[in-house]
C-alpha cells in the first residue's frame, strides 16, 4: 500500500489554503495594527512561528540546513517576508486591507517577467489568465472607489516584485527539504524585520488588545505555519503562475471579508469583477503542465 503523499490531493489543498487563509491575512493584519507597530508585528509572527516549526523539526530529527541552505533561506526569507510581507504590514497602516489584496494582485504579472527571464515564458492560455484576472482586479479596485496613500501604493508595488523575484529565484536554488525550508526562511525573514523595526525605531505594545493579539495568534498560526507551508510546497510542486494564482483570488476573499466583519457595501459592480478575476484563475489552473524543464541548480530536481 502506498502511503506517499499524493500530489492530486495535496496541491488542491495547498491552492484552497492560500487563496482563503491568505485572503482573510488582510483583514487580521490591520486588526493586528490597532496595537502592533508594523515591522514588530510581522517580526513577532514569524519568529514565534519559524521558530516552534524549527524546533518541533529538529526534535523529530530532521537534520539542520546546512551553510549554503541557511543563505539561501535568508536571502529569499529576506525577499518574500521581509519586504514582501513587512511592506504589506507597513501599508496597511494608510490602506486598507482590501486595497492592498488589490494592489498585490499585480504579482503574478511580475512573477510571469521573472521565470520569462529564466526562460519559460508563459503560454499563451496563461498569458490570457493574466491579463483577465489583472482586468478582474483592476474592476474591483474601481468598483470599490478604493485608493492609497502614495507611500502605501510603492510599498505595495514593492511588495509584489520582491515576493515574485524571491519565489521564482528560490525554486533554482539549493533550499532546506520540506518543511525545514519553512523554518528556516520564516527564521531568517524574521530577523530581517526585526532589523527593520530596530531602524524604524518601534517598540513592541505594552498591553495589547484581546483583538489585536487573536489577531496576530492566527497570523502565527493559519498564515504562517499553515499557508506559507502549503506556498513553499506549491512553489516545488507546480508552476510558478499556479503557485501565485492565489494573488488573484485574496482580492475578492479581502473584499467579502470587509463586507462580513466591517458592514461595508458590496456591488454588482464588485460581484462581476470577482467572476472575471475567477474565470482568469481558472485558465491558469487549467493550463495543461509542461515538460519538465531542468533548474539548473543542486539539489533535487523540480517540476516546473
Amino acid at each position: 500500500m502506498n502511503l506517499a503523499p499524493n500530489p492530486r490531493v495535496l496541491v488542491p489543498l495547498a491552492l484552497l489554503a492560500v487563496y482563503l487563509v491568505w485572503g482573510s491575512t488582510y483583514l487580521a493584519i490591520r486588526l493586528a495594527l490597532e496595537s502592533w507597530p508594523p515591522f514588530t508585528m510581522a517580526a513577532t509572527r514569524f519568529l514565534v512561528a519559524g521558530g516552534v516549526l524549527y524546533a518541533f523539526l529538529r526534535w523529530r530529527g530532521m537534520a539542520a540546513p546546512t551553510r549554503p541552505q541557511w543563505i539561501n533561506a535568508a536571502f529569499s526569507g529576506t525577499l518574500l517576508l521581509g519586504l514582501g510581507n513587512g511592506l504589506v504590514c507597513y501599508a496597511e497602516q494608510s490602506v486598507a486591507s482590501g486595497i492592498a489584496a488589490v494592489a498585490v494582485a499585480g504579482m503574478p504579472l511580475f512573477a510571469a517577467v521573472f521565470t520569462g527571464l529564466y526562460g519559460q515564458w508563459p503560454r499563451r492560455a496563461e498569458w490570457l489568465g493574466l491579463a483577465v484576472g489583472f482586468a478582474g482586479v483592476i474592476l474591483l479596485n474601481l468598483g470599490a472607489g478604493m485608493s492609497a496613500a502614495p507611500l502605501g501604493a510603492i510599498a505595495l508595488i514593492t511588495a509584489a516584485a520582491a515576493w515574485a523575484f524571491g519565489s521564482v529565484w528560490s525554486r533554482r536554488r539549493n533550499m532546506p527539504p520540506g518543511a525545514m525550508n519553512t523554518a528556516a526562511q520564516m527564521l531568517c525573514g524574521g530577523a530581517a524585520l526585526t532589523l527593520g523595526a530596530l531602524l524604524a525605531g518601534e517598540r513592541p505594545p505594552a498591553s495589547p488588545s484581546l483583538d489585536a493579539t487573536l489577531a496576530l495568534v492566527y497570523l502565527i498560526v493559519f498564515g504562517s505555519l499553515l499557508a506559507f507551508t502549503a506556498y513553499l510546497y506549491l512553489l516545488q510542486a507546480v508552476r510558478p503562475l499556479l503557485a501565485t494564482s492565489y494573488a488573484y483570488v485574496n482580492p475578492p476573499v479581502a473584499v467579502l471579508l470587509g463586507a462580513w466583519f466591517g458592514g461595508e457595501t458590496i456591488h454588482a459592480g464588485d460581484v462581476a469583477a470577482m467572476a472575471i478575476i475567477l474565470a482568469g484563475v481558472a485558465l491558469i489552473t487549467l493550463t495543461k503542465s509542461q515538460p519538465r524543464v531542468p533548474a539548473g541548480r543542486p539539489g533535487p530536481n523540480v517540476e516546473d
